[in-house]
């Protein structure tokens, strides 16, 4: 049956891969419907919030640290897979088990430092009465640790499944992988505020915190090896300095609160925003990234045409997974009784904010994945991670922006 000139533009514009919209789209909505988890959250700890100022700060970076370790964990596991170098095994020496250890490594030593700074961003900033350093550690460790458990199983899980599967590790990792984070990350957080209830507690958790985030980095290093130091001496200050951006994200989030919390239903939103904006972001920065290594696509400074089907895809998936967003937020609302500006206003922030949080993905994507391997660093290293806390401080922005527009 010859094509019409509809459906010619449509495989045109899906390229040579019209599997991976199937596969990406289908991930995508599984994570949405997993990241109502964290938007039932959000929408109901409003007087938690209100409570312990400053955590709001802490949240979204807690979550992209989970997204962006295991991101590029996950990124790693793809192109390992791709190279025909994956196989699942209890081998500390294997590529499995050189992951599982960064990937351990990292969430302790982030969970910390991202504490810490979170502690000094709210002071600076002018949070009121934010908690104290001691309950901003307790928080962010406890909560990070119950997470990264969870989110690392479900890592090597998927790639085990993709293998078996006969997926391309590369569609739907990010989505499903950034809805992990956020599914346990936030519940975890919240678990983890009723541990600083305990004065002396608290107190015993951050100082025992500290000593091993300092002690599981130096063994590491000291001890470990070549492809454990090589994976930390290129993520380690990425991951840092992404959630450092992602702590402004908070900042921004945190500096809404008052209207967030008049309408509880944009916060059930944020989740779910934020989890498709990085999914898309690293849905494209990790099939980027393997073109790059398998030599598909060249280090330009413009896209070449293997790499415009991948940006041209992450648009086509954008518009129906951001008002799919927009309904998981008003689902969320609606079972748990949230205010809400309103249907149309919900599916207007979510959109409008999602596309232009889209368009900063494809160029942090894109050009963080092109300069770090022009630079000689592993781009599954660097791009994912780069791509996933900035598209948290930027997406947020995108986010507040829209509220602004469409709700203020």
């Amino acid at each position: 049956m010859p094509a019409t000139p509809f459906t010619a533009r449509w495989r045109g514009l899906l390229g040579s891969d019209p599997a991976a919209a199937r596969q990406g789209f289908v991930a995508l909505v599984v994570g949405l419907a997993a990241s109502l988890v964290a938007g039932f959250t959000l929408g109901g700890i409003n007087e938690t919030l209100e409570r312990l100022p400053g955590l709001l700060v802490l949240i979204p970076a807690a979550i992209a640290v989970r997204g962006t370790i295991f991101g590029a964990m996950g990124s790693r596991l793809g192109t390992a897979i791709h190279t025909g170098t994956y196989r699942l095994t209890t081998r500390v020496d294997s590529v499995l088990g050189q992951n599982v250890l960064a990937a351990g490594v990292l969430s302790v030593f982030t969970s910390v430092v991202l504490a810490v700074l979170a502690s000094v961003v709210s002071s600076a900033f002018g949070v009121p009465n934010p908690i104290s350093v001691a309950e901003f550690i307790t928080i962010s460790i406890v909560g990070g640790l119950l997470s990264s458990v969870v989110v690392l199983v479900m890592t090597v899980a998927l790639a085990e499944t993709s293998v078996r599967a006969g997926w391309d590790f590369d569609n739907v990792m990010a989505p499903l992988v950034t809805a992990a984070g956020d599914m346990v990350t936030l519940p975890a957080l919240f678990l983890a505020t009723f541990v600083v209830a305990n004065v002396a507690v608290t107190q015993v958790v951050a100082v025992v915190a500290v000593v091993a985030a300092v002690v599981v980095v130096v063994a590491a290093f000291r001890w470990g090896r070549r492809q454990l130091r090589g994976i930390l001496r290129e993520a380690l200050v990425v991951v840092v300095l992404g959630g450092v951006l992602s702590l402004l994200a908070g900042l921004a989030l945190e500096g809404q609160l008052a209207e967030l919390v008049t309408y509880p239903a944009l916060l059930s939103l944020v989740p779910p925003f934020l989890a498709s904006a990085g999914a898309i972001g690293g849905m494209l920065s990790s099939r980027l990234t393997t073109k790059l290594h398998l030599g598909v696509i060249s280090p330009s400074s413009l896209p070449g045409a293997g790499a415009r089907s991948d940006i041209a895809l992450a648009y086509l998936l954008a518009v129906p997974v951001f008002a799919l967003a927009s309904v998981v937020a008003d689902l969320a609302a609606v079972v748990i009784n949230l205010p809400s500006p309103g249907a149309l206003a919900m599916l207007a922030v979510s959109v409008t904010g999602g596309l232009l949080a889209t368009t900063l993905a494809v160029g942090a994507g894109y050009w963080g994945a092109v300069a770090s391997y022009r630079l000689g660093l592993d781009p599954d290293n660097i791009a994912v991670p780069f791509v996933t806390s900035t598209i948290d401080l930027l997406g947020s922005l995108s986010f507040i922006l829209a509220v602004v527009v469409f709700v203020s």
